[in-house]
């Protein structure tokens, strides 16, 4: 894979990470009592929007799709994924020029990652309900796509 790795600017003027867009994964999980929890990652002060909410993602490459790039940064940011994710729907907000994508998936488990890399913020990671996580400072991308990908 060649890396899109750089900052762009979108047709609305915005400054993005990602010269060939970006992607994340959602990923959500319905526990015993059947209350649908989503995985949420505390943001590094130093990233972009820092000390906020949102999902592992990243930079795509220039050769992958929307959900390759999603898993990928996934793993790097969490360490391991379960094998038997299923996707739900992808949703893609396009801002003319550079877009980034949201990759729903179901997870048969509420694992725990095992990754803390330098993205990650000291509140690591959070599995929380969608009442939860609307009293979160989250990312204001993340924030923007809740109507699109929250069910």
């Amino acid at each position: 894979m060649s890396s899109a790795d750089g900052y762009t600017r979108c047709d609305q003027g915005h400054r993005h990470w990602g010269l060939a867009g970006a992607a994340g994964l959602l990923v959500r999980h319905r526990d015993e009592a059947g209350v649908r929890r989503y995985l949420l990652q505390h943001r590094a002060p130093r990233t972009h929007h820092g000390d906020t909410w949102g999902i592992p993602g990243g930079a795509l490459d220039w050769t992958e799709t929307a959900e390759e790039g999603a898993r990928r940064e996934s793993i790097e940011e969490l360490g391991r994924l379960p094998e038997d994710l299923t996707t739900v729907r992808i949703h893609r907000d396009d801002h003319g020029g550079w877009a980034y994508s949201t990759v729903v998936v179901d997870s048969p488990e509420r694992f725990v990652p095992d990754v803390v890399g330098w993205e990650v913020g000291e509140q690591g990671y959070l599995w929380c309900t969608r009442q939860q996580l609307t009293s979160l400072a989250l990312h204001p991308g993340f924030a923007a796509s809740l109507d699109h990908v929250l069910d």
